[in-house]
């Protein structure tokens, strides 16, 4: 019998301990007979403020993933979302795969969306190869973001990371600073930039930035989120999150 309030599914999603905003961004989004839900990674030291602190973050999802999974699949989901990025670029295209056979293996063989896959197919969608990508991260997340999509075959016109120093610095990055970024990611040649950081808050204002930058923005909150759906099967179309959410 199918799940009285999720007929269309249930996901798991798992996301770090330190995350406000990805759980929000997702409720924005939901459709009518699906139900997210969320298992916390424990994150005991959030410091990302160099490159070894932030390798250092990876290490403890790594370690803390395995628990999460288990504790959401006692609700049996199914389907397994991200609702982390950083790790599903780790290591370009093959650290994705590996990553990705992991939680599902661990998750009973259950189907994954990553943000990374996502935005791979949904850069397809819109028929663009020149990106620049916007990232809360040190510049060893950087090289591995870039990594992935220069795997995929896309090129990488312009990276701007914000080096926030903890992983819940993330969500307090405001607006007026995200504004500034995309104007700046848009004058380097792209047809499309490529958000990444699951607690960045870029929903609403990727769905604006289309508008007056006359490109793709690609939240990826928005991307996962979507790529979830479509691989399920739900089409459904939504309003205010972006012209992928509308468009395919």
């Amino acid at each position: 019998m199918a799940d009285a309030l999720a007929p269309r599914g249930v996901f798991g999603v798992l996301a770090p301990s330190t995350n406000s905003v990805v759980e929000a961004d997702f409720a924005a989004m939901r459709v009518p007979g699906v139900t997210p839900v969320f298992s916390r990674i424990h994150i005991r030291d959030q410091s990302i403020g160099n490159d070894d602190e932030m390798e250092g973050l990876l290490e403890q999802i790594r370690v803390e993933e395995g628990h999460a999974i288990d504790r959401v699949c006692t609700a049996e989901p199914d389907y397994m979302v991200m609702g982390m990025s950083a790790e599903t670029f780790w290591e370009g295209m093959e650290g994705n795969r590996r990553f990705c056979k992991r939680v599902s293996d661990r998750a009973g063989g259950l189907g994954v969306a990553s943000g990374a896959e996502a935005c791979e197919k949904i850069l397809e969608l819109f028929k663009v190869k020149k990106i620049a990508i916007l990232t809360p991260y040190q510049p060893i997340g950087d090289e591995n973001v870039v990594r992935f999509f220069e795997d995929m075959g896309f090129e990488v016109t312009k990276i701007i990371g914000l080096r926030c120093p903890t992983a819940v610095a993330i969500a307090r990055v405001s607006e007026e600073v995200l504004r500034e970024k995309l104007v700046e990611l848009s004058e380097s040649g792209c047809e499309a930039i490529v958000q990444c950081g699951t607690n960045l808050s870029m929903l609403k204002l990727a769905d604006e930035a289309e508008r007056w930058l006359d490109m793709p923005i690609i939240a990826i909150n928005a991307a996962t989120w979507w790529f979830a759906l479509r691989q399920n099967g739900i089409d459904d179309r939504l309003q205010g999150v972006g012209r992928l959410f509308r468009e395919f």
